[in-house]
């Protein structure tokens, strides 16, 4: 069969690599076409335009680059109808893939499936509309979110588990860290995968660790899609304001780094999770611009009370979260304090760790998803049918 998938940026990348591995293990035959990422790329799939072309966020940079994020869509569009998938499959990315969906249920009876549900119990509740109307399969990574669509909006929805579960479990144990030296510990910095992000946060984020430069390395985890000498300029910001130590990073090796590291300083977003299943003791940092007007924002509109996965997962704060204007050096500091080897916090976030991860679940998530889409598939016998067979489909795996 034909899948053509749609990723909007690194994480998606990642996750969609693993199914699209796991789908293959079930559809020898399958042939992929994607809007993603290289991850995807090595799965054999065409790749037709990279995420890191479309990956713009926050109001101002959208509008700034409005007219080839429109390009990007309309190109994405004609090239599925004119290469007419067997599934259409969107893997998070909502405010692009909601309309890549709706498009889709125009002009075509491609079916389509949304791999890592929208995260509307977070905001923007009113695209259930959408969703109801043009996402024909919904798979949850998260188990809340079953009681937010099933018994809240009464659309149904399978948890397939998580896949990071499964990406930590596959990283070998102890694998070198390219780069580590002087066998000092290591604090590790995850300022995010969005170029807006990493300019925002890395800054304060090195400003806040230089006091333990001396004891510790700090080392930078690299987003794939962002170049060295964007890093360099990040960096260069920060080292004009007087300090002068050596700041490492590593490419690909995420994992890796965070298996070596005593602790961690984390943008939230998928991050936060790899961090705590690798049992790493972090901060959760996310700097906005206008922190006070964000900070009031977020009270009126955002209706979940935590950011980070970690503590929305486990129902309760394990890892704090420094949003908005408290993201500043001095509270990143005082937290990453209490968090280091005979901090205050230290032991407390680590047992906060275990009880979200009995949570989560097993790994095996890309595997069950796989065999979740291909049945459905299997079982449509006519495009006015499908609506119909999803509502008497029972979910395969739920925790």
């Amino acid at each position: 069969m034909k899948y053509y998938l749609i990723a909007g940026e690194a994480s998606g990348d990642v996750h969609a690599s693993h199914l699209m591995a796991a789908i293959r293990q079930q559809d020898a035959a399958a042939q992929f076409r994607c809007y993603g990422g290289d991850m995807m790329q090595a799965q054999d799939a065409e790749l037709v335009q990279h995420y890191r072309d479309l990956a713009y966020m926050g109001f101002i940079t959208v509008l700034m680059h409005l007219r080839t994020i429109i390009r990007g869509m309309k190109r994405c569009q004609q090239d599925i109808l004119r290469w007419q998938p067997d599934v259409l499959i969107l893997v998070d990315y909502p405010g692009f893939n909601l309309r890549i969906a709706r498009f889709v249920k125009r002009h075509s009876t491609i079916p389509v499936v949304y791999y890592i549900a929208p995260k509307l119990w977070a905001w923007k509740e009113s695209r259930i509309k959408g969703i109801k109307r043009d996402v024909d399969l919904l798979l949850s990574i998260l188990p809340f979110e079953v009681p937010f669509y099933e018994e809240k909006h009464g659309y149904h929805i399978h948890y397939v588990g998580n896949p990071t579960v499964d990406e930590v479990a596959k990283t070998p144990s102890n694998s070198p860290v390219k780069g580590e030296n002087n066998g000092r510990p290591i604090i590790a910095l995850l300022p995010g995968s969005r170029r807006q992000e990493v300019r925002d946060n890395l800054p304060r984020m090195l400003e806040a660790a230089a006091p333990y430069a001396g004891d510790y390395q700090l080392v930078l985890a690299a987003a794939p899609g962002l170049e060295d000498e964007f890093y360099e300029q990040c960096i260069k910001r920060f080292k004009v304001q007087g300090s002068r130590f050596k700041v490492q990073w590593v490419r690909d090796q995420t994992f890796q780094l965070l298996q070596h590291s005593t602790a961690a300083l984390v943008t939230s977003g998928t991050a936060t999770l790899e961090t705590a299943l690798l049992r790493v003791p972090q901060v959760v940092c996310y700097y906005m611009k206008a922190g006070r007007l964000a900070s009031l924002a977020r009270r009126l509109f955002i209706k979940v009370p935590y950011i980070s996965l970690v503590n929305l997962i486990a129902g309760e704060e394990v890892v704090p979260e420094l949003v908005a204007e408290q993201m500043n050096v001095g509270s990143v500091r005082r937290h990453l304090a209490s968090i280091l080897p005979g901090g205050s916090a230290r032991e407390a976030q680590l047992e906060g760790y275990e009880r979200m991860a009995a949570i989560l679940g097993e790994p095996g998530a890309p595997e069950r998803a796989a065999k979740i889409i291909l049945d459905y598939l299997q079982s449509q016998t006519s495009p006015s049918s499908k609506r119909e067979a999803e509502k008497q489909t029972e979910p395969l795996y739920n925790n």
